[in-house]
């Protein structure tokens, strides 16, 4: 049995899923098995996958499209190793990624939960990811309650994030009825029950790919409502915030996608106190200075001006 099962879900990953690939073949730590899940793509990426000849790959091809939630539940349920490795079709592991796993399970061999820090693509070059936790002491491993160190960007992330299997057993898989924000349904639920082993050293990089089924997908109504934390958060400072940034996000994305209706909705769930100065102002601000202010986006950007909203 492999320590590792890589789940990689793929959807029209052509001219990516190699390179993804192909850095995981490249890891120091081979202790591993590898899944793909090809949720019945319509590109070339099946053609790319099939040249790729390597023993421990499992493949499997959805004869209909039917979302990365569901694509990443049947490759969990494949799986024979101790922990899920998760990773898109079209992000990239550093060649120590799993070894830098490794060193967190060693650590915290209590934990269940293990992630590191990843770099983020986009138009303009790579960053890194910032997120919220204190780290006075400037330590490589860290123990952090997911919420609390989510604030700007998100702890977990669907390729920097290794999972026991006993976590799945518990707080169940993926919500595959979520088409957009299945991941954030379930960090939510790993946050509530699980701290995580953190790793302060960027191991993997988020692919900027100009064309995805995120970008495709363009109505809140497609995404998670947290419904089902509200009543969670009268009795959780850290995880009322993390909905509300979540939230706010939802309530600016509906103002430009016209969705009046669903930004009212978090609108009114949101803790005005929980949201910055910025934040207050974008949420109370009319949709037609909204569009105007996203339409010159990259132009604030390079003035040092972000105005990117939460999970961006």
């Amino acid at each position: 049995m492999p320590k590792f099962s890589v789940v990689i879900s793929v959807y029209n990953k052509q001219g990516f899923i190699a390179n993804t690939l192909a850095a995981v073949l490249a890891q120091t730590e081979q202790d591993f098995e590898i899944i793909i899940i090809n949720d019945a793509s319509t590109d070339r990426s099946e053609e790319e996958l099939l040249t790729i000849k390597d023993s421990r790959i499992t493949y499997h091809c959805f004869t209909q499209n039917q979302g990365a939630g569901a694509a990443r539940n049947k490759g969990i349920k494949l799986s024979t190793g101790q922990y899920i490795a998760l990773l898109d079709g079209d992000d990239i592991w550093h060649p120590k990624y799993l070894s830098e796993i490794n060193n967190l399970i060693t650590t915290f061999p209590d934990h269940h939960v293990f992630a590191t820090a990843i770099d983020i693509e986009d138009h303009d070059g790579i960053r890194a990811s910032q997120y919220t936790f204190s780290n006075p002491n400037n330590n490589r491993y860290l123990d952090l309650d997911y919420f609390e160190s989510s604030y700007k960007n998100t702890l977990l992330t669907s390729s920097s994030t290794v999972i026991e299997c006993s976590v799945f057993e518990t707080i169940g898989t993926y919500d595959a009825s979520i088409k957009s924000g299945q991941d954030t349904d379930l960090w939510i639920r790993i946050g509530l029950d699980y701290r995580i082993a953190f790793s302060t050293v960027s191991c993997a990089t988020y692919t900027y790919a100009p064309i995805s089924l995120y970008k495709s997908i363009g109505s809140v109504k497609h995404r998670p409502k947290f419904s089902k934390f509200e009543s969670l958060e009268a009795h959780h400072p850290a995880l009322k915030k993390f909905l509300d940034l979540n939230r706010f996000s939802l309530a600016i994305r509906a103002k430009l996608w016209n969705e009046p209706e669903e930004a009212l909705f978090f609108k009114q769930r949101i803790a005005p106190e929980n949201l910055s100065k910025k934040q207050r102002f974008l949420v109370n601000t009319p949709r037609v200075v909204i569009k105007l202010l996203f339409g010159l986006k990259r132009v604030l950007e390079k003035m040092g001006i972000r105005l990117g909203v939460y999970g961006d």
